[in-house]
């Protein structure tokens, strides 16, 4: 089974409640549903949440494959982690060490069913353990070394390349994390093993954490359709 896992809370504190902001005619976190609602790939999608609020917005999208999971307070607090509320589920839910689960975060509304399809295939074909999105970026990227000191990590600044002749770095962009259920449960950790990647469009590099990011990816949205 195929499992895709939204995690989303209620207290968001740069944006409040921004699961459920309406963006581009849509609640926040509707676009991942959509994207693993209609993901040839996926068997059943869950949304875990502790806000009664987000349930009930959520349970208003009547999607056939998607079910709420009532997560714990302890793990929805602004310091818990991600994998806290992954682990509750695992325990608590009845899915085999083999099934294949699919992290999906709502802050990545760009994320498509046709991104999760190609990302399984690959990953299907590969046989990594586990699997992450990303996007390939082509800034020279500079490392802090100390107060006041820099040093360059991904070029030789003595000799700069062209752009074109860049090959630039892999960048996770958030979006989506495959592994095995019995990976999680043993390293306690979305990837674990042999890492593959998946890469999608430069433009899905955007997530959204803070209020200027709403309109970069309403604006990215609505171009890229």
């Amino acid at each position: 089974m195929n499992i895709a896992f939204i995690p989303v809370r209620g207290g968001s504190k740069s944006i409040p409640m921004k699961n459920i902001q309406i963006l581009n005619g849509k609640p926040l976190v509707y676009w991942t549903a959509y994207a693993a609602q209609n993901s040839n790939c996926i068997d059943k999608v869950i949304i875990a949440t502790d806000s009664y609020e987000i349930k009930s917005v959520v349970n208003g999208f009547c999607f056939s494959k998607l079910s709420v999971y009532d997560r714990e307070e302890k793990n929805a607090q602004d310091n818990s982690s991600t994998e806290s509320v992954m682990l509750e589920y695992i325990e608590k839910s009845s899915l085999k060490d083999s099934d294949k689960f699919f992290l999906i975060q709502a802050t990545s509304p760009m994320l498509k069913s046709e991104h999760i399809d190609g990302m399984y295939k690959k990953f299907v074909e590969e046989k990594p353990d586990s699997m992450f999105t990303g996007v390939t970026e082509k800034q020279f990227h500079w490392t802090f070394e100390g107060d006041n000191n820099v040093k360059p990590i991904n070029y030789d600044y003595k000799n700069r390349p062209r752009r074109q002749d860049f090959e630039g770095i892999f960048a996770e962009n958030g979006a989506c994390y495959i592994n095995t259920v019995g990976n999680i449960k043993r390293d306690r950790c979305r990837l674990s093993g042999n890492i593959g990647f998946y890469e999608m469009p430069f433009y899905t590099s955007y997530e959204i954490d803070e209020p200027a990011d709403w309109v970069v990816v309403s604006a990215l949205m609505q171009n890229y359709k």
